[in-house]
């Protein structure tokens, strides 16, 4: 397996090291060292400099040059097995390496990064890397796309097509909720999810996870001005279908068009005014009335799965 032969000798010899540990003699006043990408061991922080390994992350922070750290299984292998990302540092812990050896190497070779490697570290020492109480299952990917998509791109891509279906969030600040969003729009085969570039969250590890893989899938577009990015779709065919909890018209009773661009509004607030003004219908969906409204990702699914019901 010559594509992952990088990856599967630092993961074997973590292994041979956690099956093997040095006695307590052998480890004592050793330095610890750690194979990195490409660049060898992992010098030890001087004392008294300003950033230690400890200290590099403990927050949800991206790292330098604005790469978030991604972690869970879920989104690093997706993230492993996408030719278009760059990575800059693969982590796994000690205690899950052999677990996940033969799924790394499948996606870095997906991927398409054959020399690629990883740095394998204790648990707790992985930990202090990322934000408190990540649920990183045993690895983490430091890794960036290189240009983030744009609106006219997209709209290229759904130019010849009959059926097109796009997700619009409107100030959307939950980063667990709109992962949850591209999650859905990427399982019913959404083309891209548009986001305002102000009061929306970037995208973070917490994103990625509740995304489960889908952040590879479906493009995040940011416009500047959303309601001129409306008015954008509908030159290109779209219809902005707005999910309200006022609206007259159920999500069952409406025909929604082949070309078809789903508005949902932020937790709580719902579409702000203007917004709602440029959609071309809005909606609701049927609930009981012992619940006011869905959540946001819940609302999401279920028009989501209405259009692809139809169109699918």
């Amino acid at each position: 397996m010559q594509a992952g032969s990088a990856l599967t000798r630092v993961l074997h010899r973590a292994m041979a090291k956690h099956k093997n540990p040095p006695r307590k003699a052998e480890r004592r006043g050793q330095k610890t060292k750690r194979t990195g990408t490409n660049s060898g061991p992992i010098p030890t922080p001087r004392k008294g400099s300003k950033k230690s390994l400890s200290d590099a992350a403990t927050g949800p922070s991206p790292a330098a040059g604005g790469s978030p750290w991604l972690y869970g299984i879920h989104p690093v292998l997706a993230a492993l097995a996408n030719p278009r990302r760059i990575h800059q540092r693969l982590v796994v812990a000690r205690e899950t390496a052999e677990s996940l050896q033969s799924r790394l190497i499948d996606a870095v070779e997906a991927g398409g990064k054959s020399g690629m490697s990883a740095e394998v570290l204790d648990k707790r020492e992985l930990e202090t890397l990322l934000p408190p109480a990540a649920v990183h299952q045993g690895v983490a990917l430091l890794s960036r796309l290189p240009v983030p998509p744009d609106l006219e791109d997209v709209l290229d891509e759904s130019a010849d097509r009959e059926h097109a279906l796009l997700v619009i969030l409107d100030q959307a600040s939950d980063p667990h909720n709109i992962g949850a969003v591209l999650r859905s729009a990427a399982a019913f085969g959404a083309l891209a999810l548009v986001l305002p570039d102000r009061h929306t969250p970037d995208v973070t590890g917490v994103l990625a996870k509740a995304a489960s893989g889908a952040l590879e899938q479906v493009p995040m577009i940011r416009v500047t001005n959303l309601v001129r990015g409306m008015d954008r779709l509908k030159e290109a065919g779209f219809w902005c279908i707005g999910l309200d909890g006022q609206a007259d018209t159920t999500l069952p009773q409406a025909t929604l068009p082949a070309r078809t661009a789903l508005v949902l509004g932020a937790e709580g607030a719902g579409l702000r005014r203007l917004t709602r003004e440029h959609c071309d219908l809005l909606v609701k969906v049927p609930i009981g009335d012992s619940m006011e409204s869905l959540n946001l990702s819940n609302a999401a699914a279920v028009a989501l799965y209405e259009y692809a019901r139809k169109y699918n």
